[in-house]
């Protein structure tokens, strides 16, 4: 990797020779600007406006312009003078915990690289002290002509410089939170845990640039003289009119998602208001037992049933009809003694009235014939 500034860290007495190299590279698309009629590509020339032609790199000097739009030329011999004891050194002046430091302040990243064979025992004793105490250096540096804040930390075993903005380079969120008083419930609080525990967390090497692929895959196409790929319009989203609702429906889609069911129920769905739910007293269940079944044959058997236009030879004595629709009222089937077998459902349906007389007239026609032989 080519470095882009060469000088060393002072750290105290000891000083060790560095090279700064960029520790981060933008991947992103560029574009030229081009005439639309024939595809010319469109430049920028400096031109002075005071004689209307354009001047060479040489020629161009600095100057700052005043408030009334004067210009106050500035140069080089002017900037040499500056007391800036950072030109070539990183100076470390403080070591204080990373909790100190507001993620706001920091800006691009630097690796320091060991510049020479002297410079490896002390940049690893720098290494390792910051390693072992658990906190950051704040150094001060120059770089592009202006003095600037570092704060230097252990990644792996290299020294990392990140760039820090001044704390007057800071704006205060003046404005940013809203102005009116908002109430957050706790069941809502609940709500929100619950949707980040579903989410839960991620590999960050996992994600990538969707957008510069897809551009990548545009270009590609029309670099080939094929039509570009069409890439399908995202669902609007709903109208979140309740935000209860809304985290409910984010927890179950997140869950869905998980579990590999696909979250695409919910999108494009409306959410509306929703009701305050109550809870519905418990109620004590009904008793379903026995008694109530058994108390019903028994009135259905003592109400009996219209006598059926076929006559059955009854099977059992004339007691018995009422000794199995007894037993039939409490639950349990009627038994024959002569056979020992269970007797059947439509011996058990007959009246007892309609068995006893049969029998009584059998008996009688039997008696009247012994006498007239």
């Amino acid at each position: 990797m080519r470095s882009i500034w060469n000088g060393a860290i002072s750290f105290g007495l000891v000083s060790i020779p560095v090279k700064l190299i960029n520790a981060t590279e933008s991947h992103s698309v560029s574009f030229r600007q081009i005439h639309t009629e024939d595809g010319g590509r469109i430049r920028y020339r400096k031109v002075c406006e005071l004689e209307d032609r354009e001047v060479s790199q040489a020629e161009i000097g600095k100057a700052y312009e005043d408030a009334d739009g004067s210009m106050i030329p500035i140069t080089d011999e002017d900037l040499s003078h500056l007391p800036v004891p950072t030109a070539r050194t990183i100076e470390i002046v403080a070591f204080v915990p990373q909790e100190r430091i507001d993620p706001l302040q920091m800006g691009s990243a630097y690796y320091l690289a060991a510049s020479g064979a002297t410079a490896a025992k002390p940049y690893t004793l720098l290494r390792e002290a910051l390693g072992r105490s658990d906190r950051v250096a704040i150094a001060k540096f120059a770089l592009r002509g202006r003095e600037r804040l570092g704060m230097l930390r252990v990644a792996g075993d290299a020294i990392v410089m990140h760039g820090l903005l001044w704390p007057d380079e800071v704006r205060a969120p003046e404005g940013v939170a809203p102005d009116t008083g908002v109430t957050v419930r706790d069941q809502e609080l609940d709500l929100a845990d619950a949707l980040m525990d579903t989410l839960g967390e991620i590999d960050l090497d996992d994600l990538h640039d969707e957008y510069r692929e897809a551009l990548e895959e545009v270009i590609a196409a029309k670099a080939a003289g094929e039509a570009p790929p069409q890439v399908p319009a995202e669902a609007a989203p709903g109208k979140v009119l309740d935000l209860m609702a809304a985290l409910e429906s984010s927890v179950r889609a997140a869950r869905e998602s998980r579990d590999g069911e696909g979250a695409g129920r919910t999108e494009g769905a409306e959410v509306r208001t929703l009701p305050q739910r109550e809870r519905p007293a418990r109620r004590t269940p009904k008793e379903t037992g026995g008694k109530k079944s058994t108390s019903t044959a028994a009135k259905k058997t003592a109400a009996g049933k219209p006598e059926s236009s076929t006559a059955r030879k009854p099977t059992a004595k004339a007691a018995q009809p009422a000794k199995k629709t007894a037993g039939r009222a409490s639950g349990k089937k009627p038994t024959d003694k002569t056979t020992g077998t269970t007797a059947k459902s439509t011996t058990a349906k007959s009246t007892t009235g309609k068995s006893t007389t049969g029998k009584g007239t059998a008996r009688k026609t039997v008696s009247s014939r012994k006498r007239s032989a």
